[in-house]
């Protein structure tokens, strides 16, 4: 098992260790539900560095990235951020990633852990099909850099004390690279997976623990606190983010998860799988990703059965859990069509009884 530049750190805490992707990651540390609400009223620091990095570098950058993915990468400019996917080529998805555009002729791609080693040979293919030197024009990063997430309402104000050039006022999906700390050429990105705002801070390896306290004495007069994988979670559902093994897999295509807003059919966005998805935009589809909030009592999870009033089944949970905020029972699940308005009536299958939920627009949160 795998360990990140702050297993230590972790451990040290009294966190509740556990392998995640590989490696030993702290899944909560006082709390699931009160480090969720840290997140969501102040400032939480979620380690991330399992997360992978792969840098696309030279005057084939461009081309590459925009056939990999299926948002429209002529619409960056240097120093945004967008969200994006991998289309397998078979009507589902590799991965779900962010891109970053350095300049004309660079970009970092940052991809979900459990999946590097996927994702990383998926791109290794398409890349010497379009002659990319690997090493070298393609390089993988992932095992070099450490990255601390550092969320809530609080977050930018309180890592302004550690940064010399304003950064509060910094758009959503933008980075920079700055000094942090001491810390040269870090990338500081607004960016996360809570919906609560914040940053993403990316260094090597060797500046990990001068980044790590550096901003807990920052974070310090803000209540700033650690948070585990669980909360990460609660979080990421609350505002019906995506989990890649869950909502999206490489069985289901971003059309049908409900990201037709990642997937550009622009003039020159000629990526994997495009007329595939192009046809499923103009045609529909028989199912798509929906959130629901539960009307009876009861906890959805992945997997359980989604029926109608006359218990005939009309879809499946793809994550659920009781939302720390809410104090309900709440969850994602793709869903049949004619059952996707909102405000319809679905039940799940808890234990087995039929409960009655509804069907809700994302987020499924909105504080």
């Amino acid at each position: 098992m795998k360990s990140t530049a702050f297993t230590q750190y972790h451990i040290d805490l009294g966190a509740k260790m556990a392998e995640f992707a590989g490696y030993n990651m702290p899944i909560q540390y006082e709390g699931i539900n009160e480090e969720h609400r840290i997140v969501r009223e102040g400032v939480g620091v979620f380690d991330v560095s399992h997360m992978g990095e792969f840098w696309v570098k030279g005057p084939k950058a461009f081309a590459f990235v925009q056939k990999l993915t299926t948002n429209d990468v002529a619409a960056l400019t240097d120093g945004k951020v967008q969200y994006s996917a991998f289309p397998n080529g078979n009507g589902g998805l590799v991965d779900d990633l962010l891109v970053y555009r350095v300049d004309a002729l660079t970009y970092l791609l940052v991809v979900n852990a459990a999946n590097i080693d996927k994702d990383w040979a998926h791109c290794i293919q398409i890349a010497k099909e379009m002659g990319l030197e690997i090493g070298k024009e393609i390089y993988n990063a992932s095992d070099e850099i450490a990255q601390l997430a550092v969320q809530g309402p609080m977050a930018l104000k309180a890592m302004q004390k550690i940064i010399g050039q304003p950064i509060e006022d910094m758009e959503y999906y933008t980075f920079k690279k700055l000094n942090i700390a001491g810390i040269k050429d870090a990338i500081f990105s607004t960016t996360g997976y809570t919906g609560s705002g914040g940053c993403e801070i990316y260094v090597a390896n060797e500046d990990a623990d001068k980044l790590w306290k550096a901003v807990f004495e920052a974070g310090a007069e803000f209540g700033i606190k650690p948070i585990g994988l669980g909360a990460r979670d609660t979080l990421r559902l609350e505002k019906g983010f995506c989990l890649y093994g869950h909502d999206i897999d490489d069985t289901r295509s971003t059309i049908e998860a409900g990201l037709g807003w990642i997937t550009k059919f622009v003039e020159g966005n000629d990526f994997i799988d495009r007329p595939r998805f192009e046809a499923q935009k103009n045609e529909g589809t028989a199912q798509r990703l929906k959130g629901f909030v539960m009307v009876d009592k009861g906890i959805p999870r992945q997997h359980y059965t989604v029926v109608d009033a006359q218990g005939q089944t009309i879809g499946e949970v793809t994550s659920g859990t009781m939302s720390p905020m809410m104090k309900v029972g709440v969850g994602m699940a793709y869903l049949n069509k004619g059952f996707w308005k909102e405000g319809s009536e679905i039940f799940i299958q808890i234990r087995d009884k039929n409960l009655k939920a509804k069907v809700v627009a994302l987020p499924i949160y909105n504080g």
